[in-house]
């Protein structure tokens, strides 16, 4: 009797076997879930965190690049005297950042606000010994004048969904000085996947903030010739921008912004797109328009 009971306990019923099939579908399931879940979660953060790198770093790189806008020292001993260095000075110092029109030789460079929303064009003058794309242009980098300067121009802008720069020796564009060295106007890369790029002037009229040359009133590319005809200068620019994370991180439905004085626009796809925003104080400008007073 006990060996007939033994031998029915050996093995497992077919009832057992399809529990235990159903059990181990339903673990599976949930273990692909999660592993789905983590590997969709992992690419979002990844977008996400190269949006934020991306933002920042261009952010941080346009504001170490505009900071010097205005700048021009003609008692610099680096300073190259081949123009007259004094209505050169006051050239750089009215015209922070020239508008079409202030270049015999290049009368389309410029600020320009972009038409219906489209990527505007910034443009900055100063006094460097390189242009945004470390070029030279072909002054002494020797001695006795190891880092000469000169008349920098710098133009940034939108070409391909790439935010791009580049320089020209101011002297060559005013039609004083034939070109040498890069003056092959080639942009560079800055950052890639810029969706939008949009720019406005905060700008400053003497004796109208009390010596404190702070901006009265944010404008447009376009609006700046009239501004500097009423004696108005730029002591600040305020930039925002909207960029894609890489990799393959998506949300739900395509993200909406709205940058400075545009109308709002809506993201071409389901990518992880993220908008960032920077005031940059022109403290040479400042410093000009407070001394003008």
């Amino acid at each position: 009797m006990n060996h007939i009971a033994a031998k029915r306990q050996k093995g497992v019923t077919l009832v057992e076997l399809m529990i235990s099939l159903a059990l181990g579908l339903v673990i599976s399931g949930a273990v692909i879930q999660i592993m789905v879940s983590n590997s969709v979660t992992d690419k979002f953060n990844k977008a996400v965190a190269s949006a934020q790198e991306n933002g920042r770093y261009i952010m941080s790189r346009l504001r170490d690049d505009l900071l010097m806008t205005g700048l021009y020292d003609p008692l610099s001993p680096n300073l190259s005297r081949l123009v007259d260095i004094v209505e050169e000075g006051a050239f750089v110092r009215n015209h922070p950042i020239p508008v079409p029109g202030d270049f015999p030789s290049r009368p389309a460079l410029g600020a320009q606000q972009g038409a219906d929303g489209a990527n505007d064009t910034l443009v900055v003058s100063l006094q460097s010994d390189r242009d945004c794309r470390a070029y030279d242009l072909g002054y002494a980098r020797v001695a006795p004048v190891p880092d000469e300067e000169f008349y920098v121009v710098n133009e940034y802008f939108v070409e391909d969904g790439k935010l791009k720069c580049r320089g020209f020796d101011g002297r060559v564009v005013r039609g004083q000085k034939v070109a040498v060295g890069h003056n092959g106007h080639a942009g560079v890369t800055l950052l890639d996947d810029v969706l939008s790029f949009q720019v406005v002037y905060g700008i400053t009229r003497i004796g109208a903030t009390n010596g404190t040359t702070r901006p009265i009133q944010y404008i447009s590319a376009e609006e700046l010739p009239q501004a500097y005809i009423n004696n108005s200068h730029v002591v600040a620019v305020r930039i925002a921008l909207v960029v894609r994370g890489d990799g393959e991180g998506f949300v739900t439905q395509p993200s909406r912004f709205k940058l400075l004085n545009e109308d709002g626009i809506t993201a071409p796809d389901l990518g992880l797109y993220k908008a960032f925003e920077t005031t940059i104080t022109l403290r040479n400008t400042k410093n000009f328009a407070r001394g003008a007073a």
